[in-house]
């Protein structure tokens, strides 16, 4: 099917009936844009999470990971500006009540618009030029723009006279900056260098929408790159270009990814660069890259009272280093996948059958291969095999339905290869087994006949590596 054809309502349809992503809290009717990835869905996210480690940490010389904490002091929060500017900018419609981010707004009606650029008189203004509809109502009559901050608050301490505010982190990079000194030490580490980290963070978002694309809690893959002043264009310019590469590794086209340099920037900011990917909703942000300056490690120098200067070994100069940004939305990644996979087939037109199959690419697979058993009869061998197989990779096992069903879910759910067991592989009293399976591929539908000794082997050079 053509990319165009393709609608969020089958990308949710899929993910919800096949154990991709389920709402949060669902037998309690659920909770506004919170998601809970399912057996499958956990599997892919994990899988996206390795490429990312073997791309930006073990490829990379001098990258380094963390694991910072959820809760940080919240001085830090006050040092990286959230708590006096991290907002959204909220209005109501007059006449259903109905509460809406402007940028929103404003981008749903003209993606070419870039609303984020704007300030909120220029955003006002452009609704009330451009006369944009309340999308509940369709009315034109607004409150004026208002700014709500998204950190999450809660409060430490066991009784109420000693309590104290700290946040849910709204982002990880606080968490890499305020343990650079930490891992320049341990780790003896020379300008430049990289502290990556991936973890969960939250905002307190008043109109998340489109699925998994904007909610309230989410995972980012953020990479923190310290450097010289003077070496930081360079590698800004080279990041924007490898997260590029990374998405089209990943299977993103290149006609379906686009770069958005930020038109106007943040007070402290050198430049601004999102990668968009074409969602069936259209253009959205799944990377940021930044050139943050020296701004950070400045502020926290300021706010904690510890210096962050790095000493250079050579020239025995000390400076505060500049730090380019590369962050990479999890949720958004994952959902960007699931949505360039999802297709639909059509094998028999004068039958009209079709399947739904996910093209992923096989490292990403939730299962690599799927074990099935012609018949039931053939189950206590189908589960010797799977138990071969499963001691090294991820592996299913199905023994309901017809084999062509089995084929078809296993299709829908984007497992590369299906392992049948049939009645030559263990044989008769009249023909010896072969002991051999019949290995379908998942994109041609080949099949092929190969030696379970051998079955381990031949799975591994299909799959390859990322």
């Amino acid at each position: 099917m053509q990319h165009t054809d393709k609608t969020m309502d089958m990308i949710t349809g899929l993910c919800k009936t096949r154990g991709f992503i389920f709402p949060g809290s669902d037998i309690y009717g659920g909770l506004a844009n919170t998601w809970d990835y399912g057996p499958l869905g956990s599997r892919l996210k994990n899988n996206i999470k390795d490429t990312w480690r073997k791309r930006f940490i073990q490829e990379r010389r001098s990258s380094f990971e963390v694991d910072a904490d959820i809760l940080m002091h919240p001085r830090v929060w006050e040092a990286s500006g959230h708590v006096q500017s991290f907002s959204d900018p909220l209005l109501d419609c007059k006449e259903c009540k109905m509460r809406h981010r402007a940028d929103n707004l404003i981008d749903d009606f003209d993606p070419e618009a870039h609303a984020d650029g704007m300030t909120k008189e220029e955003m006002f203004q452009y609704i009330k030029d451009h006369h944009i509809p309340c999308p509940n109502c369709g009315k034109h009559n607004f409150t004026d723009i208002r700014e709500f901050n998204l950190m999450f608050q809660t409060f430490r301490g066991v009784t109420n006279d000693n309590k104290s505010v700290i946040y849910l982190r709204p982002e990880n990079a606080q968490g890499e900056y305020v343990n650079f000194l930490n891992v320049q030490r341990t780790m003896r580490a020379k300008l430049p260098f990289s502290i990556g980290q991936i973890g969960k963070a939250f905002r307190n978002e008043i109109t998340p929408g489109n699925f998994t694309f904007r909610t309230i809690e989410f995972e980012q893959m953020e990479f923190q790159t310290f450097c010289k002043k003077g070496d930081d264009e360079e590698l800004y310019a080279y990041f924007k270009e490898y997260g590029r590469k990374y998405f089209e590794d990943l299977g993103l086209p290149a006609e379906r990814l686009r770069f958005h340099d930020h038109e106007k920037l943040a007070h402290y900011a050198k430049a601004a660069c999102d990668i968009e990917y074409l969602f069936p909703f259209g253009w959205g942000e799944i990377n940021g890259t930044h050139n943050r300056t020296d701004f950070d490690l400045t502020r926290h120098q300021e706010y904690s009272g510890q210096k962050m200067d790095y000493l250079d070994p050579e020239t025995n100069e000390k400076f505060i280093p500049y730090i380019i940004e590369s962050t990479y939305g999890l949720d958004r990644t994952v959902l960007a996948v699931l949505s360039e996979a999802y297709d639909v087939e059509l094998l028999d037109e004068a039958k009209n059958d079709s399947r739904v199959v996910l093209h992923l690419k096989p490292c990403l697979a939730p299962y690599k291969a799927a074990v099935l058993p012609l018949s039931k009869k053939l189950s206590p061998k189908a589960l010797e095999v799977y138990d071969q197989l499963s001691k090294h990779t991820m592996a299913d096992f199905d023994e309901t339905g017809s084999i062509g069903k089995r084929y078809r879910r296993q299709d829908e759910i984007g497992t590369p290869l299906c392992v049948t067991i049939d009645f030559e592989t263990v044989g008769d009293s009249e023909k010896p087994a072969d002991d051999c399976v019949t290995v379908r591929e998942r994109d041609s539908m080949a099949q092929e006949r190969v030696p379970i000794e051998g079955l381990e082997r031949y799975i591994k050079e299909k799959i390859g590596e990322f």
